[in-house]
């Protein structure tokens, strides 16, 4: 320490740094000189400081808390951290906007990402959802077309309205998506003002072996509050980190954000007989159908020390279950099993899941494998231990015991359209929707459509909008027209 107490500057090797104002120099005025360390290596590193943005969900917000059981579902599940009412479990949550770059605003009108690790007894469960319920694509094939189609256009350098509308007018599946983004939820007035939903099916098993496919609400205790088009285009010019803001205010004041978790649950044994198909993702359970189970409370009540380190290096990936929890055949859920833990390989290393924010806490030593080397590996073995399995030396060895239950598969491999239900139709859910929606609500609706779509240039691919949202309600699809015409005719 030095006389006046405050720590001694180091260098990344630990060694003391006699002066930070200063370049070494071949004398006063001379030229600076390659010896010096402490110059090249902070230049260098400032170069590093970046990594990769997430190509979706660049822009986000994050804090720790826990989940609290608060109502018994071991009948449907034997995960352990849902296992015993009171039980609490540490959690990450990040929150995001979809479609922008990591400097864009957060009060766009766009779908919000809502991921949550529970850094469990069992391991690291990871739940990846949005704050609407049902999503614009069912199979993640259309997923890279689908992004670039709402990303910047390769030749302007900007979003496109022609590129939005064109891939939803050729994706009829989106009707129902793009009915919630337009509508009075498309703007959250904060990430404390908006519900999260695991969006996709999953399977739990209980501890007898039977499944259950089940989807997650995450209900704000805050109530649900929303920005207009108008309100939303201003906070964004004058606040455009209005929700990270929010985020860290609050919890910092000590007004901590929580959301009361329910499930729909489905016997797996219903699933092939239900009306359309439990698992795709463009659709909901009626809740007549499967009501809410209630299961707990999310609390975030701690803000991260450090945004990148722990926001930004964040890494949710669905394929992380635990005992009891597994997934389901929804297709869009079978391709993210895959690309999300891409992604991060990508972005932040193979050795990303040794990162504080990323690091299972159920092993003291981390992940307990013999994953070993790669960028930035930074676990420490047992000099003796082996890197292979199985062996003779006492490593880790596996369980036999499978984390959720098997289900039947049969048929040919191909290129196969998912079995049609009995209202398996791109349509009507969305028109279920919009019925629901008071006058002013639907007003708000068709002001919002009528705005994008009266800027995009094909005549072809503006009727071909407007047939989706006919097909879903002939009312919504005049309006919608009528809207639109009035705007180009303006």
């Amino acid at each position: 320490m030095s006389k006046s107490s405050k720590p001694t500057l180091t260098t990344e090797a630990g060694a003391p740094v006699a002066d930070n104002q200063n370049s070494t120099s071949a004398g006063i005025g001379g030229p600076l000189l390659l010896q010096d360390q402490h110059l090249l290596e902070k230049l260098a590193r400032f170069n590093r400081e970046r990594i990769p943005e997430r190509v979706v969900h660049a822009r986000g917000s994050g804090a720790y808390g826990y989940f609290e059981v608060t109502d018994d579902v071991s009948a449907y599940t034997s995960a352990h951290f849902l296992g015993e009412v009171g039980r609490r479990t540490e959690t990450f949550a990040r929150f995001s906007t979809v479609a922008d770059s990591l400097g864009g605003p957060d009060a766009a009108r766009d779908p919000r990402g809502f991921a949550l690790k529970f850094y469990t007894e069992e391991g690291n469960y990871d739940l990846v959802g949005n704050n609407t319920p049902v999503f614009f694509i069912k199979d993640p094939l259309k997923f890279p077309d689908f992004i670039h189609s709402q990303k910047r256009d390769p030749f302007t350098g900007k979003q496109e309205p022609d590129n939005v509308w064109d891939f939803w007018a050729n994706s009829p599946e989106a009707t129902h998506q793009v009915t919630w983004l337009m509508g009075d939820r498309g703007i959250p007035a904060s990430y404390r003002h908006m519900n999260g939903y695991g969006s996709h099916t999953y399977q739990w098993t209980n501890a007898e072996g039977e499944a259950f496919f089940v989807k997650y609400h995450f209900k704000t205790n805050q109530g649900i509050r929303c920005l207009s088009a108008e309100q939303g285009a201003e906070l964004s010019g004058s606040d455009p980190n209005s929700h990270q803001t929010d985020l860290l205010q609050s919890i910092e004041r000590g007004v901590y954000p929580s959301w009361t978790l329910y499930v729909q649950v489905m016997p797996a044994a219903e699933a092939a007989d239900y009306r359309f198909n439990p698992f795709d993702l463009t659709k909901i359970w009626p809740h007549k159908d499967y009501p809410l189970t209630r299961v707990g409370r999310l609390v975030l009540d701690r803000n991260p020390d450090n945004v990148f380190a722990e926001v930004e290096q964040s890494a949710f990936s669905p394929n992380n279950f635990v005992p009891g929890i597994g997934p389901s055949p929804d297709k869009m859920l079978q391709g993210r099993l895959f690309a999300y833990a891409d992604a991060h390989r990508y972005r932040l290393g193979v050795n990303h899941t040794q990162l504080a924010v990323n690091a299972p806490k159920a092993v003291a030593t981390g992940a307990n494998n013999y994953g070993r080397d790669g960028l930035m590996a930074t676990n420490a073995y047992d000099r003796h231990a082996k890197n292979y399995e199985p062996n003779s030396y006492g490593g880790p060895v596996e369980t036999g015991a499978p984390l959720s239950a098997p289900q039947p598969v049969t048929g040919h491999w191909g290129t196969h359209e998912a079995p049609q239900h009995t209202k398996d139709d791109d349509f009507f859910q969305a028109g279920e929707l919009y019925r629901l929606m008071s006058e002013e609500e639907k007003n708000r609706l068709v002001a919002n459509i009528a705005g994008g779509l009266a800027q995009v240039s094909r005549e072809d691919v503006v009727e071909k909008n407007i047939a989706h949202f006919a097909a879903a309600d002939p009312e919504y699809g005049k309006r919608v027209e009528e809207a639109v015409r009035e705007l180009q005719e303006g």
